[in-house]
């Protein structure tokens, strides 16, 4: 695609950007340890490790470096999130808005997202959410393109966006570390996992508090005017 076609692009995580998720994956992850014959742990332990892939978190929790016990216990966590944790979930108030202005300002919009693609799908089509996005991009069941960093590479070689162009919006250290291993700016948001010391530390160009910050926080973060589509 020739270089003047191209959009200024934003990329949105999902869980803890768009919706909060907490109950789904906790649940999730509890089911999944007691299974795997361990003690769940708390909230707050869970919440630390949401944003990293699943078999990052089980690693951790399962306190082990078995790749065929980390993918069990994944594999336990992704039966019962497919039946019922996807939709254990709530949208971020205000979001829905931040999505119209940027359809409307022209933007291009891909979802940017650990979680297996095909949830994402799920998810965004129950919460009414699809009809934002241009593209939506996520894991493979064998865990490629969990790496944000990946993923977000995977997203600059498939769509007609470049990273100068764009900007990553997330709640995770993991979302702006993969952003910025692709030349791309991002802003990290209040509203999820993450806190500000983890956000700036990691790089972020911004840090917003909430969702009616963030349009005008994007547009002097890619400082440029957003090409409208024909």
């Amino acid at each position: 695609m020739a270089e003047n076609e191209k959009r200024a692009a934003v990329l949105f995580d999902l869980d803890g950007t768009l919706t909060n998720p907490f109950a789904g994956i906790s649940n999730g992850i509890r089911h999944a340890m007691e299974k795997m014959g361990h003690r769940a742990p708390d909230d707050d332990a869970i919440r630390s490790h949401i944003g990293p892939p699943l078999q990052v978190t089980f690693a951790a929790f399962l306190e082990t470096d078995d790749e065929a016990r980390i993918w069990e216990a994944v594999g336990h966590y992704r039966e019962r999130y497919q039946r019922v944790g996807k939709f254990e979930n709530e949208i971020i108030p205000g979001i829905k808005d931040v999505l119209a202005h940027c359809v409307e300002s022209g933007y291009f919009l891909s979802l940017a997202t650990s979680k297996l693609e095909s949830y994402s799908r799920d998810i965004l089509a129950h919460f009414g959410l699809s009809e934002y996005f241009d593209a939506v991009h996520g894991s493979a069941p064998d865990g490629t393109n969990a790496d944000k960093a990946d993923l977000i590479r995977h997203i600059l070689a498939s769509e007609p966006i470049e990273a100068a162009n764009a900007v990553m919006i997330g709640d995770r250290l993991h979302d702006v570390a993969g952003a910025r291993a692709n030349g791309v700016p991002a802003i990290g948001v209040l509203w999820g996992f993450g806190d500000r010391a983890e956000l700036e530390e990691a790089g972020a160009s911004a840090v917003v508090e909430r969702p009616s910050d963030l349009a005008f926080v994007m547009e002097g973060v890619l400082a440029v005017e957003p090409i409208l589509p024909s």
